[in-house]
């Protein structure tokens, strides 16, 4: 049989699998596939159209499932065995497929299924990114996006979570990568064009090995992003992923010092080595500084004494030779900055004073001249290799397998105990922002999939022992096992700079699934725009938009303290309470306002610097 049929009570199939076709009604729309199915080979891609071999429909009791068959690949002799499955309670499609037979390193990619063609008219529509902290992208966008640096990897900044969608009036589809680790999405769109987005697949290590799936929900209520991101919170709710802040704070109560405190971003010293990208060859006394711990001690005094009750303070530089250097090796603490009773003094400073003392860690930037170093620890790229970077202070540098990181972790924690150090929060460095690491050495392989686990072990490790986990910015897969960030930003084409602008709309896609579940600070100051803060908006509006903290300078003024309170009240009320929505007022894009699930709205005009809590 060539084509199958099936009328459900929320959706309608009709699936060509020789043809490769499928279309999907709902009742505002049939969504219909558009592209064509394809494995790319060692030897060149290859069309799965024509080479079905064959196909049959099975009816379970609770799912109604359509199998395909492919095969002809050249000289390989693989199977592509795909399945489309309807769910008949949910009305829920999954698609899954697998690569039988397979030699090493023949299959380097699968794109299947196929993408559905979105065809909106400008305004009718938009398709929606979890790029950092989200975005959309109106139908008719003037910008050009495709492929290469667009195709955006899975748990990387391309995608901190694992779903995308499209909207055209009231109906969407939201697409959920059931098994994330080896994943991206391909887009294509030519300025004033269309949009096509699909699926595309990669290889564990040489080989596909597991049965990949994706999810995907159809609705009608003109619910758009939100009720997208609601779809995702649910499948994470349904499979036990979803870790709230209550969670976290009832197994580490550390954690709950977070409602209402501000993050104080600091360091000790530095040492720039001569092979690092910031190596000042100009004037060589520039590589090396260091301020003493009690200088340190009475910034946080100071701001004490002007009535800042809470603080979180985030430490840069404590090791031996400054930040970023040493890793995963950083003892003895910096002696020029005062050492270990120093450092011992700061943090009991804090706790004195009510604050909470955190510090800056590294366990996968891995230096050459690491006092363990040894290349047959770090990860080996698949010919052999090993990633190398000297772009940051230390300089030369591979990457630690994260396999051995944990032992690293809790050696290094076993440390501070033996020096009477206590130390409330870490910050485990690029763990929630750099892409998942691969590692092909023999005797320690890893796949992306263990890459995230052994990150979240080295943070949980932390939680274990009552310490606050942190780390970068917030890849969904590592948010479970964190606490806090240093950003979760927004998209923008300069990240950083003063006239940045966002890629597409801004929207907390991000916020919609997780705000109830970490705490994310951001920069409230008087100026426009920073890190990942579109140039034209006041980050003091995304703080309180987002029910979030921000950060808190050693030199505060009584001006920007008391625009911190205003940030850290609002977070203390709704840290722990679900971002219900978000929505543009009247259309307008500058116009927003979020609501939370105790009722608490906030309402922010980036136009006129408005705003309003009620």
């Amino acid at each position: 049989m060539s084509q199958y049929i099936f009328d459900g009570d929320r959706l309608g199939l009709r699936y060509d699998p020789a043809e490769m076709t499928l279309s999907v009604s709902s009742p505002e729309r049939v969504w219909s596939w558009t592209g064509e199915g394809t494995v790319e080979t060692a030897s060149g891609v290859i069309p799965m159209k024509g080479k079905l071999i064959s196909s049959g429909r099975r009816d379970t009791g609770v799912a109604v499932e359509f199998r395909a068959d492919y095969s002809g690949f050249g000289d390989y002799g693989f199977t592509v065995s795909t399945m489309i499955s309807y769910e008949l309670s949910t009305g829920r499609l999954s698609f899954e497929f697998s690569v039988e037979n397979e030699p090493e390193s023949a299959v380097k990619a699968v794109n299947w299924p196929l993408g559905f063609a979105f065809g909106a008219s400008e305004g009718e529509g938009y398709t929606v990114l979890s790029r950092m902290q989200g975005c959309i992208i109106p139908a008719r966008f003037g910008r050009t996006i495709h492929g290469g640096e667009w195709d955006g990897i899975i748990f990387e900044r391309d995608s901190y979570m694992p779903v995308y969608g499209q909207c055209v009036g009231k109906a969407s589809y939201t697409l959920v990568y059931d098994t994330p680790y080896d994943a991206l999405y391909h887009i294509r769109h030519e300025a004033g064009g269309d949009t096509l987005l699909r699926p595309k697949w990669l290889p564990e290590l040489r080989t596909f090995r597991y049965r990949r799936r994706v999810i995907l929900w159809f609705d009608c209520d003109g619910s758009g992003y939100v009720g997208m991101m609601k779809n995702y919170r649910a499948y994470l709710k349904e499979r036990g992923m979803l870790k709230t802040l209550r969670m976290k704070i009832a197994e580490n109560p550390n954690v709950g010092y977070l409602l209402g405190a501000p993050v104080l971003h600091t360091g000790i010293a530095g040492h720039i080595s001569e092979k690092s990208h910031y190596y000042n060859k100009d004037d060589p006394s520039k590589n090396d500084w260091a301020v003493p711990f009690a200088e340190r001690s009475a910034s946080v005094r100071r701001l004490s004494d002007m009535g800042v009750k809470k603080i979180y303070m985030h430490l840069d530089g404590w090791g031996a030779h400054g930040y970023d250097n040493l890793h995963p090796d950083p003892f003895p603490v910096n002696e020029a900055a005062g050492g270990a009773a120093a450092m011992k003094e700061l943090s009991d400073t804090c706790r004195e004073l009510g604050y909470r003392f955190g510090i800056h860690d590294q366990y996968r930037d891995y230096y050459y001249d690491a006092p363990s170093f040894d290349m047959d620890n770090a990860c080996e790229n698949e010919d052999g290799s090993h990633p190398y970077c000297s772009v940051w202070y230390g300089g030369e540098q591979t990457v630690l397998c994260q396999q051995l990181a944990p032992a690293y972790v809790r050696r290094n924690y076993d440390e501070f105990e033996r020096l009477g150090i206590k130390i409330d929060g870490s910050y485990l460095d690029v763990f929630s922002v750099v892409g998942l690491d691969r590692c092909f050495h023999k005797d320690h392989p890893m796949t992306r999939r263990e890459s995230a686990e052994r990150r979240r072990e080295c943070l949980d490790i932390l939680t274990s022992r009552g310490i606050i986990p942190s780390s970068e910015e917030t890849i969904d897969c590592v948010v479970p096992s964190l606490a806090l960030c240093h950003h979760s930003p927004y998209f923008t084409e300069a990240l950083g700079a003063s006239d940045s602008v966002c890629f597409g709309i801004a929207v907390p896609l991000f916020n919609l699934v997780w705000h109830d579940c970490m705490v994310i600070p951001w920069s409230a100051q008087t100026h426009k725009g920073d890190w990942g803060i579109p140039g034209a908006d006041w980050g003091f509006l995304h703080a309180i938009l987002n029910g979030g903290t921000c950060y808190i300078s050693e030199n505060a003024d009584a001006a920007e303290i008391s625009q911190m309170q205003t940030v850290t009240r609002l977070q203390a009320r709704v840290a722990d309470q679900e971002m219900l929505s978000h929505e543009f007022i009247g259309g307008d894009i500058r116009h927003q306002r979020s609501v939370f699930a105790d009722g608490t709205a906030v309402e922010v005009n980036f136009d006129t610097d408005e705003w309003k809590i009620y």
